[in-house]
């Protein structure tokens, strides 16, 4: 008979505080936290893509949606489901009726470290889904899985109740316990950013990190034809 484990639910993270990192572009966000929490590869596959939510996690076997089904039924509304798939591309492990069943169910969002189908019914989705790939096979349902644990996404561990914030350039994750430092750190990322944004209008942007480059100029050889 298949098992899925479900862990126990840490405290939730404050609402207004996650709102904060919004306004922020995920580049800055991770920039922010020394250039860590992101999930290079995934990618939207719909046309919203702004969320900023609390985690709901699920590790899955890959190719297999059981729990990912038990997830669906367990999430909380506001929340974003967030599947550690094993990055495989061969089978999909969400598709349009599971998308719709989560939208009903008040999901914020979904991200699938592995593939997605029904393109288009997603792509008319209000609700933002990020993906590794797509795919038109489907997922086995033997199990087992767990829900609400620790998973790896691209390489970066994410725990239920941590904060997911998406927009264009992809995802960022933010650990719970680091939420306000992310916060101070974005906003310190785009006040930056503004200042150099002036800078270069006044043709006057120094990068400091050129100052100990050796340039060292290298004659091309004479060709045949010159």
């Amino acid at each position: 008979m298949p098992e899925c484990v479900v862990h126990a639910r840490p405290p939730a993270p404050d609402r207004a505080t996650i709102q904060t990192l919004r306004a922020f572009p995920t580049a800055a966000i991770s920039d922010g936290l020394g250039r860590i929490g992101g999930a290079p590869g995934l990618r939207p596959f719909t046309k919203a893509v702004e969320i900023a939510g609390p985690a709901f996690t699920v590790h899955t076997r890959p190719g297999d949606n059981l729990a990912v089904h038990q997830a669906l039924d367990l999430i909380e509304p506001g929340e974003i489901l967030v599947v550690a798939g094993g990055g495989d591309r061969t089978r999909a492990l969400i598709g349009g009726l599971a998308c719709h069943y989560a939208e009903r169910r008040g999901v914020a969002g979904i991200i699938v470290d592995g593939a997605v189908r029904d393109l288009t019914e997603l792509g008319e989705m209000s609700m933002p889904i990020f993906a590794l790939d797509f795919s038109h096979q489907g997922p086995y349902k033997e199990g087992p899985g767990e829900l609400g644990g620790p998973v790896a996404i691209r390489g970066t561990s994410v725990d239920t109740g941590d904060v997911v914030v998406t927009d264009e350039d992809g995802v960022a994750f933010v650990p719970r316990a680091r939420i306000a430092e992310a916060a101070q750190g974005a906003q310190a990322i785009a006040e930056n950013e503004e200042r150099s944004m002036a800078a270069i209008a006044r043709d006057s942007w120094e990068r400091s990190f050129l100052a100990e480059v050796t340039l060292r100029h290298i004659d091309r050889a004479p060709t045949e034809s010159s």
